[in-house]
């Protein structure tokens, strides 16, 4: 009699996430910081491309085009006529027989289609290869003015482009440096302990001592004022990661003072693993991700210091320009009541800050992907 052979259920198991996914996973989750990274993004890549983007040059002036309010771009005409390409009217400008001020108004008989991928003023993309076109502007004689214009007849919106490389990359650079630093002290007095440990922790405790703001301006009051424009660029990150890297090596320093009595650091000591090793194969990647979450945190901080710099006029000067530089007209009360849509730089500012935040809380959460 043949006897029967039942087969075995096969049973399917589900692969174990990996750390990487979870955090990633854990990431995801925040829509927030999602949100926050995919502007971020938009951002940095508007401003790599300012020079294309923008409708004019940085330095171009339009005479008798001063203190202009924002021009859209139009579809309907005033007839009520629906059009595939947008327009602009010319403007007209009169005087105000109340007010003896020069006003504008959209000469309704004159319309001028946009060009996309048009020549005009020549710029440098990526700041040395040498370029014309651009993504769209308005056919001459018409103007396109979608952030309005400044009192010396420049385009705004070209501007807030040109200014966001300024003020997004001192961010940058300036949390580069603050990293560097920071990372490398707070390892070595974490790790070493000792004389090394109390005297820099000495020197943290008085930089710490003074507000940011008072401690800026004093740096920045020691840049002489006939230095080039790209010189300042880099003396104010130097003076923004000058004063905030000792909050980083505090951090770094704690994490590393309770790594290094973790059991596999002992092993490796008992080893005889050098400290070289113990630094580059355990500390420093364990720290990393930490690091990375400060920095990202740290980044608003930077550009609110830059923007309050150049506010003031301490910070990047003509002929670069910067968010707190386009800021800096709006000191005077008289000028935003007529002017109102010079502050749109501030809106820029604040955007990019609430961004910042929200992507470094959604790093901080991802990068303990066991918490609940």
């Amino acid at each position: 009699m043949a006897s029967l052979t039942l087969a075995s259920p096969t049973i399917k198991t589900k692969r174990a996430l990996s750390v990487r996914e979870l955090m990633w996973r854990r990431f995801k989750r925040n829509r927030l910081a999602v949100m926050g990274a995919v502007f971020l993004t938009l951002m940095y890549l508007t401003a790599a491309f300012a020079g294309f983007l923008a409708p004019y040059g940085l330095r171009t002036t339009h005479e008798q085009f001063a203190s202009i309010p924002p021009q859209l771009p139009r579809f309907i005409d005033v007839e009520g006529r629906f059009h595939l390409r947008p327009f602009v009217y010319a403007l007209e400008g009169k005087v105000d027989p109340a007010t003896f001020k020069r006003v504008f108004a959209p000469d309704t008989s004159q319309r001028y289609p946009l060009l996309f991928f048009a020549k005009g003023d020549p710029y440098k993309l990526f700041g040395f290869i040498p370029a014309n076109r651009h993504f769209v502007t308005a056919q001459e004689p018409g103007k396109m003015f979608l952030l309005g214009t400044d009192k010396q007849a420049r385009d705004l919106f070209t501007r807030v482009l040109y200014g966001s490389q300024v003020s997004l990359t001192v961010g940058l650079l300036g949390v580069a440096l603050s990293l560097v630093i920071g990372t490398l002290v707070g390892i070595a007095t974490g790790f070493y302990g000792g004389t090394l440990d109390i005297i820099v922790q000495r020197i943290i405790e008085v930089l710490l001592a003074f507000p940011q703001l008072p401690l800026w301006l004093a740096l920045a009051a020691l840049v002489p004022p006939t230095m080039s424009s790209i010189r300042v660029f880099f003396m104010i990150s130097i003076v923004l990661s000058i004063v905030n890297w000792g909050a980083l090596a505090l951090q770094v320093r704690g994490m590393v003072l309770s790594l290094r009595e973790q059991d596999y650091i002992r092993a490796a000591r008992y080893a005889n693993a050098s400290d070289r090793y113990i630094i580059l194969r355990h500390l420093f990647p364990n720290t990393l991700s930490h690091v990375l979450v400060i920095a990202t945190l740290a980044i608003p901080s930077m550009i609110l210091g830059e923007t309050a710099l150049s506010f003031l006029g301490l910070g990047i000067r003509p002929p670069l320009t910067s968010w707190g530089l386009l800021l800096n007209e709006t000191q005077y009360v008289r000028v935003l009541l007529q002017q109102p849509w010079i502050l749109t730089p501030a809106f820029f500012v604040v955007a990019t800050i609430i961004a910042f935040n929200f992507l470094g809380d959604g790093l901080r959460d991802a990068a303990d992907p066991f918490s609940k």
